[in-house]
């Protein structure tokens, strides 16, 4: 038996529709306690999925608003349990009304993600579908968004399934055979499950490479704009994010830290660092804004090199060149176009250069389509890209395994010592798809997710 939940599930914004959910064994009756329908029938009534409509009202009988209500029984529902919704006028003292009704009726509020963890807890998701919900609730592209949708549908659950399986299926024969040696049980023999074992470790492989893309596909590309002091990088900046994001004045040194903004450029999304001219100073802030700036080319996705068209190459414009030109996604950017061009692409070691002046706009369609064509996915974003940080490390982790795992059957280690790293491929495998993952964990997970979810 489980209480029942409730809580809005579409916000605390001024909206045409609002949600309000309810889980839990009892929750149709609660319902009922609230709800009067046109048709004269109750809600237990009603068949799934069939959308009614009626008064919503409080426990002295007042109306609170005219709307429809829909329930779905367990285990044929999102959370496995019964569940009802009602949907209201969006306003939220309505929304608000209609809770503190439910909830004198019987409900309790809801915690954070509590509906999403019930469905994973009643086995309706996994998971990797779970933490794809909240992935897909944030997706801020349609590549982002596909991938979520993909994972939600089990995409990830059934590549990582087959995985889990092989490992179990090895681990259950050696302790059948070791626990009952009079039962007629094939023998066991290590070598019969190296080829699955080398599938194994190839198909986590494969996941683990699509990590990169898939960090991108979440959290975006991340743009260092580099270059010494006023030669646009700010003005840059503001172009691409449309508005006075960053300070631009004529004096040097203006940006004296990072400054993030994150801008839709073309299909891919741009986590853009505008940072401190990079010279040598005796100002103590301004290079400590330099080391920071030298950082972010580190830690870059990708490296935007600016330089003013308009005058000479100088000695620190050859030293962040010099920074530069080793990353493997770097473009250099010849600004100030509209002042004339002293600068000339054979003078710079890129293998991508581009006329633009951040003032007017020109150049920016090409270096538009040029960060596309740089950051277009090999991968289809069908729910196959590994994305999140957690399950990446397990992965790592089960693969790292299963690889020492296949070394100790080269070397001729007994079963029971190859057995210990496809126990713990097991278990790093039973993080990522809930089978073995501390509550503590869950918990921490679920906290991402709104209280309605």
């Amino acid at each position: 038996m489980s209480d029942v939940i409730a809580a809005v599930s579409t916000g605390n914004q001024v909206s045409a529709i609002g949600i309000i959910r309810l889980s839990g064994d009892g929750c149709i009756q609660v319902a009922e306690a609230v709800l009067t329908l046109y048709n004269k029938k109750s809600l237990s009534q009603m068949p799934d999925r069939q959308l009614c409509l009626g008064l919503l009202h409080d426990k002295q009988g007042r109306t609170i608003d005219q709307c429809m209500a829909v329930c779905s029984r367990a285990p044929h529902s999102y959370t496995g349990e019964d569940t009802v919704e009602f949907h209201c006028h969006g306003s939220p003292a309505v929304l608000a009304a209609g809770l503190e009704a439910l909830y004198l009726a019987g409900a309790r509020p809801a915690q954070r993600g509590e509906f999403t963890k019930r469905a994973f807890l009643n086995g309706q998701l996994d998971l990797t579908q779970a933490e794809a919900v909240i992935d897909l609730i944030e997706a801020d592209t349609a590549d982002a968004a596909a991938n979520a949708a993909g994972q939600v549908g089990g995409t990830l659950k059934r590549r990582l399934h087959p995985v889990y399986d092989d490992l179990t299926n090895l681990c259950s024969h050696f302790h059948a055979v070791l626990d009952y040696p009079d039962e007629d049980i094939e023998d066991f023999g290590l070598s019969a499950y190296e080829d699955i074992l080398r599938t194994d470790a190839k198909t986590l492989h494969t996941l683990l490479n699509s990590y990169g893309q898939g960090r991108i596909l979440r959290q975006g590309v991340a743009a260092a704009i580099v270059g010494k002091p006023n030669v646009g990088k700010s003005s840059l900046l503001n172009a691409l994010a449309g508005y006075e994001r960053a300070i631009v004045t004529d004096i040097p040194g203006t940006t004296r830290d990072t400054v993030e903004e994150s801008v839709m450029l073309g299909a891919t999304r741009l986590r853009l660092i505008d940072t401190a001219g990079i010279r040598q100073t005796s100002d103590t802030v301004e290079a400590i804004g330099v080391e920071r700036s030298k950082k972010a080319i580190e830690d870059a996705d990708l490296v935007l090199f600016v330089c003013d068209g308009s005058q000479p190459l100088s000695f620190d414009d050859e030293e962040i060149i010099d920074l530069c030109c080793d990353h493997q996604n770097a473009i250099a950017l010849i600004n100030k176009s509209d002042l004339g061009n002293r600068v000339s692409p054979s003078d710079l070691p890129f293998m991508t250069i581009i006329h633009i002046c951040a003032k007017t706009g020109e150049g920016l369609d090409l270096l538009v389509d040029t960060v596309d064509q740089f950051f277009e996915g090999s991968a289809p974003c069908d729910g196959s890209i590994l994305t999140n940080a957690r399950q990446f490390d397990a992965v790592r982790r089960a693969h790292d395994s299963i690889q020492a795992a296949l070394q100790g059957l080269k070397l001729g280690l007994t079963p029971d010592a190859v057995l210990i790293d496809v126990e713990a491929a097991m278990s790093a495998m039973g993080e990522v798809t809930g089978a073995t993952v501390r509550e503590d964990i869950t918990a921490r997970i679920f906290e991402r997710f709104c209280v309605g979810k």
